[in-house]
């Protein structure tokens, strides 16, 4: 029998890696993940992808959480938006002024992934109240974590629930909802942290998930079907 964990609350999409993202009433989800999600990525010229961190992959590049991105219907060439949320004509040319950094520009993803790991995060109200708690004194929001879904999850549900669905499938929806496989959870960094608009510098969010949960928040996910999610859209383990 199925067993409901939640109800979708909030849908979110990041167009342009690292950057701030959109909400979203419904999308449609394919084996890459939600439609357009990080499709796009500030690159530079070793090829290297705009992130809060440095890795073989990444190269961080700091005040890309200051912008924002928004996708049309038909994922082409996204919008992207200054910190002062306003549109800018020629992306490539303000990020290399932004940025100080001539060899960038906005690249769409061909063969190497954008993703840091998996394809898709879920957040729990549960795990994100916790947090709140944890640290007082920050300004907790669930842009700090840049899920793609916010569960809504019953009353008495216990933080960190996400690690008990690991090695479990979940559908969205009723038929043809995207069906979700998780894994395993996120591994925060300082990203996690960082001032954006809105939100100011809050180190005392790392310090306290890395005290109680090993740095770690989230579930992530591959799917396993294809399908849609919407919110309101009630998520159900088999």
């Amino acid at each position: 029998m199925a067993e409901i964990i939640g109800v979708i609350e909030q849908l979110w999409r990041y167009p342009v890696k690292s950057t701030g993202g959109e909400q979203l009433d419904s999308v449609d989800v394919d084996e890459r993940g939600l439609a357009g999600d990080r499709l796009y990525a500030v690159r530079d010229g070793a090829g290297k992808l705009g992130s809060g961190k440095n890795t073989r992959r990444f190269r961080r590049m700091d005040g890309l959480l200051r912008l924002s991105s928004r996708l049309g219907h038909r994922l082409d060439a996204p919008e992207l938006f200054d910190p002062l949320g306003r549109p800018v004509a020629d992306p490539t040319a303000f990020l290399r002024a932004y940025l100080q950094r001539p060899d960038v520009a906005l690249a769409r993803e061909d063969a190497v992934s954008h993703f840091d790991q998996l394809p898709v995060s879920i957040l729990t109200t549960a795990s994100l109240d916790w947090v709140r708690e944890a640290a007082p004194s920050a300004v907790v929001d669930v842009r700090r974590f840049r899920p793609n879904i916010l569960l809504r999850t019953p009353p008495g549900t216990p933080p960190f629930v996400e690690d008990t669905w690991f090695g479990r499938e979940a559908r969205g929806g009723a038929r043809g909802g995207a069906r979700l496989a998780f894994a395993r959870s996120s591994e925060r960094c300082a990203m996690t942290t960082a001032a954006q608009p809105g939100l100011p510098h809050a180190p005392e969010i790392l310090k306290a998930l890395a005290q109680a949960h090993d740095n770690r928040l989230d579930a992530l996910a591959e799917v396993a079907t294809p399908g849609r999610l919407s919110i309101g859209d009630v998520l159900s383990l088999d």
